[in-house]
Order: C-alpha cells, then structure tokens, then sequence
C-alpha cells in the first residue's frame, strides 16, 4: 500500500486569502450585497482566495460599462496597429509575473505549478499571435460588377461579447478567447470559473496597465446561475464565446437562441489514442500515460481512451501501466509532480464513481482507482480500466479525470468505429509507422483535431474546436479574429443611375 502524501503547507496558508474585487468601468469594486465567494486550495486545503460575488445587478452595470465602451469609446475605433501594441503590452506585462500567475493557478485549480508555468507561457505566446492578427483583418473589393458598381465588403467588430470560461485552464482559456475578442475591436464582459477566478483578475490588471480603455474587458466572479446566465441572455451581448460542459453549453445555445446571438463554444470530449502494432510503442505508451494523466485527466483534450491493437494489447498495456507507476502524484506547488490534486471533492466522488460502476459493467481496473490519503487535499492514484467495451459509460462519457479506458481492435475499420461511436468528436491520436494507416485514421475520426505520432500538442496558428457534441466554431488559428466580426456589404454607384423602376 502506498504511503500517505506528505503535503507541505505553502507561506500563503499562514496568510489571510487574497481578495479580490470585480472590475466594472475600469475601476475594482465590491458587490453591492457585499457577498463574497471563497475558494479552497484542493491541494492543501485552505483558503486562498477571496472574490467579490456578483449577482444580476453587477451583470447589468457591466454590460452597461462594455456598451458604453464599444459605441461611444475609442477602442473600436483605433487604428489596428494601436490595438496590437497594447496587446503585445500586455504579453510582455503577463510573461512578467508568469511565475506568480502560475502559482495562482496551482493554487485554486490543484495543477502542478511546472504544467502551469508551461500554460501561462503559451498563453503570452498566444496574446502575441493575436496582435498580430489585429493587423492583418482586412475585407475585400469588388471591381468586376460593371463600370458603374464598386463592391466593398468590410469586417467590423461584432460588438460586447459575453466571455465564459472554465476552471481547468483558467489563463490559458480565457487568452484562447479575449485577445482575439481585443483585437477585432470588440469589447467584453468575462466570467472565469468560481472556483478559479484569481489570475483572471490579475489579467484585468495587467489590461489596466497597459492602457487598455475603461469598460472594454470587465471582469465578474459569481455563480452560472447569477452571472452566467444572464451574460449570455443580454439584450446587448452580441456573441457569447464559452468554454465548458457540454450539459451546460447545450443551455447556453438555447438561452442565446433566444435573441440569435453569435455562440462559438468549446465543449467536451472523450478522446481516442489508436495504437497499431508497427508504431513506436515506446513513444506510444509514453503519449497514452500523458494523454491519459496530464492536469489530472480534467482536460477536454484528454486521451482518456486507449485504443489498442489486440496483437500488442497485453505487452503494450504492461509498458503503460510501468509508466504509470513512475508518475508522481502529490503536492502541486512541487517541481517534480505530474499530477496534482482534484478540482473538489466532489468531483473526485463523482470520478470515483465512474470507476466504481466501470467495474460493476464488466470491465477491471488494471491499475490504481482509488483516492490517496494525504495530510492534505484531494488525489486520485492515476487510474487505467481494461476489459472496456464501448458500449459502456467509461467509454462513451467525459470522466474529467485520471482514468485511462482500454479498448481493443483488430482492424482499422473496428478502431474507426471505436473512436468514432460516442457523442463527441474534439481530437483524436494515431500511431503507426504507415503513412497509409495515419492517413485513413486521420481522415476517418470525426473529430476537430488530430494528432499522428504525437499528442496534445498546439499552437496558436492552428484551430482548436469539435465536431457533433464537442462544440461549435474554431478558436486560435489565422481566422480567430474574424470570429469577432460581422461582414458588411457596401455597393458605391457611379454616374447617372441606372435601370430606373418607374418611368
């Protein structure tokens, strides 16, 4: 039996929580209630932080301030190069305090502080990407309609843009969506998750310093019910822009439904790493320890089904489950670990669970399954289940956790079938040595992204998004800007008119 985690308390559980207060208008203010929302480190278990809790009337001033900012401020109206220098301002701002971003984010979403570095990193990387792009947005002409017409099509900024984002990945999504939001003009009210919202708020004060207008980026902290909802239902949001469960963006779809806002949402996945017996399999387990483990499991992008063929199942899955072994697991402010500590413990139940009736389905747990003692906070010995069918819950439903489901095929037609036969379709990973093989797999799996020889791996200059259930729209890429704007068609007639209706 493994020994109980020994987790060191870090210097802030000695320290009273950092608060937090909302930004509305460009200035820090508390809620007019005066509630406040706590969030528990789960990896150490006491309190780190402290938010002001917004509730509708905040929502309404918000929306008020990012209205007033986009009809009557000079954001929207800014030359596009002043645009991406503030951006790349505020790169420079977050690479700055990377390492206390970073710390933050371990501290309320329980990741190791080394993935979280790596995170806020990539974002800096993706906030330079994005100002880059400010500059190349540009609409077309039309000379070809006849000597009279001259066709214009320009891209304007869509407008206030509703911003919400979940706890996994607290800087690095919300930098997948608001500079891209910023640099087509646009302005924006932002919802990080209740239980992850401190580097959100350090990103607004970095806007600040910048030089970033008032009332362009708002930031609240509340509940989905308070806040959320009624960020997507405003009459003045033009687009809603969320990352999250698939359960609560099918609700956010039918509420924006409602007055036909603009959605582009990231949703969930269940995502399949295909192995065929001519891969490199030593690369292959290495990648389906990671896809499985990395940020817990609590990843979109999670590889969390392997699907292996059945001539290299029993050897290959013995080169996995040795990898496994040599994962550390424990506190997340340490450099060494690899996977840190559960969201809430409810969410470990919840992953628990699925474990539980995996086994009750017929399936069997081949390594780990269970939640380790510790003096402190919430872990999951990294989990991996054999003998999963997909017809099985484990194999069609997003666990959001270290479990790693092992299915097996004889053929690329059964591994397509495999990959393809749940609700979603996000990414996917194949490996062979056969350029024959990657291509059909990679062409075959419905999903948004996949991965050949590797896995869960980008860059800003690719698109990131699902297919069926997994969402809807792209995010990143050479077109990510352009997600932000409405098109707008002008016709220029010269000289006399013609093909008079009447007379």
């Amino acid at each position: 039996m493994n020994a109980p985690l020994n987790i060191a308390m870090p210097a802030e559980a000695s320290a009273a929580p950092k608060t937090y207060r909302l930004l509305i208008g460009g200035k820090h203010v508390d809620a007019r209630d005066g509630r406040t929302l706590e969030r528990n480190s789960p990896g150490h278990g006491f309190t780190v932080s402290r938010y002001a809790q917004a509730g509708e009337a905040e929502v309404e001033a918000a929306m008020q301030a990012a209205h007033r900012a986009f009809e009557t401020g000079p954001w929207p109206r800014m030359k596009a190069a002043e645009r991406a220098a503030l951006l790349h301002k505020a790169a420079d701002l977050i690479e700055a305090r990377l390492e206390d971003i970073a710390r933050l984010d371990a501290l309320e979403s329980g990741k190791p502080i080394a993935q979280a570095r790596g995170e806020i990193g990539g974002a800096v990387d993706i906030w330079r990407y994005a100002a880059s792009l400010a500059r190349t947005l540009h609409g077309e002409s039309y000379a070809n309609l006849g000597d009279a017409m001259l066709g214009v099509v320009l891209r304007e900024p869509i407008g206030v843009v509703s911003i919400i984002t979940p706890w996994n990945f607290p800087f690095l999504i919300v930098s997948q969506k608001l500079p891209f939001a910023l640099a087509a003009g646009c302005t924006a009210v932002v919802k990080p998750s209740e239980m992850t919202s401190a580097s959100t708020f350090v990103l607004g004060d970095i806007l600040i310093e910048a030089g970033l207008p008032a009332g362009v980026v708002n930031i609240l902290a509340g509940l989905g019910s308070d806040v959320g909802a009624p960020m997507v239902s405003h009459p003045l949001v033009e687009m809603v822009s969320f990352t999250g469960s698939t359960r609560v963006g099918k609700m956010t779809m039918a509420s924006a439904a409602q007055s036909l806002k603009k959605v582009s949402m990231e949703l969930g996945g269940k995502n399949g790493q295909i192995v065929f017996p001519d891969a490199d399999l030593e690369a292959a387990a290495d990648a389906a320890v990671f896809g499985g483990f990395f940020n817990a499991g609590e990843c979109c992008n999670a590889g969390s089904r392997l699907i292996v063929h059945e001539a290299i199942a029993d050897d290959f899955l013995a080169a996995v489950k040795a990898l496994t072994a040599k994962v550390t697991v424990g506190d997340p402010l340490d450099d060494r670990t690899k996977v840190g500590a559960m969201i809430s413990s409810d969410h470990l139940a919840k992953v628990t669970g699925y474990v539980t009736a995996a086994a009750s389905d017929g399936s069997s747990v081949y390594s780990g399954g269970k939640q380790l003692a510790s003096n402190a906070g919430q872990y999951l010995d990294p989990t991996i289940i054999r003998g999963v069918t997909d017809d099985m819950a484990i194999a069609r439903e997003e666990v959001f956790g270290p479990v790693l489901s092992v299915l097996t095929f004889e053929s690329i037609e059964k591994a397509l079938h495999i990959a393809n036969n749940t609700p979603y379709g996000l990414s996917a990973g194949v490996w062979s040595a056969s350029i024959d093989t990657c291509m059909s797999v990679a062409r075959g799996v419905r999903s948004g992204t996949v991965w050949v020889n590797t896995f869960m791996e980008g860059y800003p200059e690719l698109p990131f998004g699902g297919y069926k259930q997994s969402g809807l729209g792209r995010e990143l890429g050479k077109r990510a800007v352009e997600d932000y704007t409405e098109e707008k068609t002008i016709q220029f007639h010269r000289g006399q008119r013609t093909g008079w209706w009447v007379g």
